[in-house]
């Protein structure tokens, strides 16, 4: 059994909670109450999946391989999605986190004008255990200094590598966010963002507008608002799972639109603001 199936065995059970369908802007359109079960046949061999919606007919999958477009951490947190940006296609992936006995999982879609066209966020807990919802995540949740750990995987199964992190997040006199980040040994990426409400704006360059939107449970959104063509481009989720923890999840394609990476954080802050 290779290591990817086992580090998927860390999400056998019934997951019980909802997808909660967002616009672009983190609008709630819709909350739809759900169960999830995985469960292992033939010795966990296969893998039985029932995603049960309200209102909406079962899904029943049995699989006994991943797709290539999938990749999973050791503790069970995984990504799906699209491998390749195609012009005038639709694009969009799936970050799933898991903490516990509980996960948060993240679908970013994108329409064929390469335009943000939707959200879903996904809160679960395994069931017999006790639901706990964090607070919508706020801006001054983060602010301060965050020290952790970047784990990365890729998708043609070079080894993986473990990096330090480093994020600063910090407001300026005129109330924009100053985000200072380093990982391993790259340089610092210092750059700022508008904020409106529960929206962040990284809009220095026109032609690459990255917004990230605060949402229910603790977590966050990163996606450009639209993909350029020969721009490399990453979706990341964050959850904000106790006050100074904080998971990330970013999935990374090049400038010639392929997926190339995924990278699981796990960071602690070291300093309020």
């Amino acid at each position: 059994m290779n290591s990817q199936w086992e580090y998927l065995l860390k999400n056998l059970g019934e997951w019980q909670g909802s997808f909660t369908r967002l616009s672009p802007q983190g609008e709630l359109l819709e909350d739809i109450k759900s169960v999830v079960s995985l469960e292992g046949l033939n010795n966990n061999q296969t893998i039985h999946q029932v995603v049960r919606r309200q209102g909406q007919a079962d899904l029943v999958l049995d699989y006994s391989s991943l797709s290539q477009s999938t990749l999973f951490f050791p503790n069970g947190a995984f990504s799906q999605g699209t491998l390749q940006l195609a012009p005038f296609g639709e694009f969009g992936a799936e970050l799933g986190l898991i903490h516990e006995n509980r996960r948060l999982r993240l679908v970013q879609l994108f329409d064929k004008d390469s335009q943000l066209d939707r959200l879903i966020l996904i809160r679960e807990h395994l069931a017999g255990s006790e639901p706990v919802e964090n607070p919508p995540l706020q801006i001054d949740d983060l602010l301060g200094e965050w020290q952790g750990e970047a784990t990365t995987i890729y998708p043609d199964w070079s080894p993986l590598k473990t990096v330090s992190t480093n994020l600063k997040l910090q407001l300026d006199d005129n109330g924009r966010l100053i985000q200072s980040l380093s990982f391993g040994e790259h340089p610092t990426i210092t750059s700022t963002a508008t904020i409106k409400g529960s929206i962040i704006l990284f809009d220095e360059n026109p032609q690459k507008q990255i917004q990230v939107l605060l949402l229910p449970n603790g977590a966050s959104a990163t996606s450009p608002l639209k993909m350029q063509v020969r721009q490399g481009l990453i979706l990341e989720v964050g959850w904000l799972i106790q006050a100074n923890l904080r998971q990330r999840m970013v999935r990374c394609y090049n400038n010639q639109g392929e997926w190339v990476s995924l990278s699981l954080v796990t960071e602690q802050r070291v300093k309020t603001k």
